[in-house]
């Protein structure tokens, strides 16, 4: 017997109109609270914004008891700071490249801000490459194998190792998997590591195969092959809830909305399973 599940989102790039004192706020980046088996926060914002959409949605975060980060990029991992200041500080999970020096095409900085030992020195964390299971409903899947033809092939950032610079191609990029009644939820950062590739990998360590939910940035950023593809998969999937978001572009959403009827979720909207 599967717990409930709830999804509430706490920071993305548009916020749900709220009215007079309940206005949420739009930042680009993500946050996810999923409360199940267990209460975990999947990602956390580029600043103290997840914290102030929790309040404004009055929910509490003290109780939260894993932070799982996606990856190693600002927009996904730069609230922590603000969420130590507020004494919130569980045990944080995350591949341990989620430090790297990552760097945009134009040579700006495009990393966390916190360092390793600042890290620790406000939460407990942990690192892992490989999957862990987080609850009996969900598992961290950890370094996502890239086993398609078409996902993950480009990178337009690089990063600076032992002095050199390098592609890079976020091997940390990972997602959060999670068995419920209906199937299997997926619920992703950026899909660097590419959308379908987490998905199957999700079904993989899960063992469960019926793709219910994938919700969270698909890294879909214009009408392309990748794209194409990518709808291909979801076909055959058959997946009943679809929710792109984040960094999911305009004609990704126009092409997926118009094959599948997707329901674009904003700061303060919540789902449940």
């Amino acid at each position: 017997m599967h717990s409930p599940v709830r999804l509430t989102i706490l920071c993305e790039d548009q916020a749900r109109m709220g009215f007079l004192d309940k206005m949420f706020l739009g930042a680009h980046g993500l946050s996810v609270c999923i409360e199940a088996d267990a209460k975990i926060l999947f990602d956390v914002g580029p600043s103290g914004v997840t914290l102030e959409n929790a309040k404004t949605a009055g929910m509490r975060l003290d109780d939260v008891e894993r932070i799982v980060l996606s990856h190693g990029h600002w927009d996904h991992a730069d609230g922590l700071e603000a969420l130590a200041n507020a004494g919130i500080r569980p045990e944080v999970l995350a591949h341990p490249e989620v430090f790297n020096d990552r760097r945009r095409a134009s040579g700006e900085f495009n990393g966390m801000a916190m360092s390793r030992e600042r890290l620790r020195d406000l939460f407990p964390l942990t690192e892992s490459r490989g999957p862990v299971r987080l609850s009996p409903s969900m598992w961290f899947l950890g370094e996502v194998p890239r086993t398609n033809s078409f996902e993950a092939k480009q990178t337009p950032f690089y990063q600076i190792r032992d002095g050199q610079k390098q592609p890079d191609f976020l091997m940390d990029d990972t997602a959060l998997a999670l068995c419920s009644e209906q199937g299997l939820v997926v619920v992703t950062g950026c899909s660097h590591a590419g959308i379908c590739n987490i998905c199957e990998y999700a079904k993989q360590i899960t063992g469960e195969q019926r793709l219910h939910m994938v919700l969270g940035g698909f890294h879909l950023l214009d009408d392309s092959d990748v794209l194409a593809n990518t709808m291909e998969y979801f076909k055959k999937e058959q997946a009943p809830r679809l929710h792109p978001m984040h960094c999911t572009a305009l004609p990704a959403l126009a092409r997926m909305w118009s094959a599948f009827n997707i329901t674009r979720l904003c700061v303060g909207d919540s789902v449940e399973i």
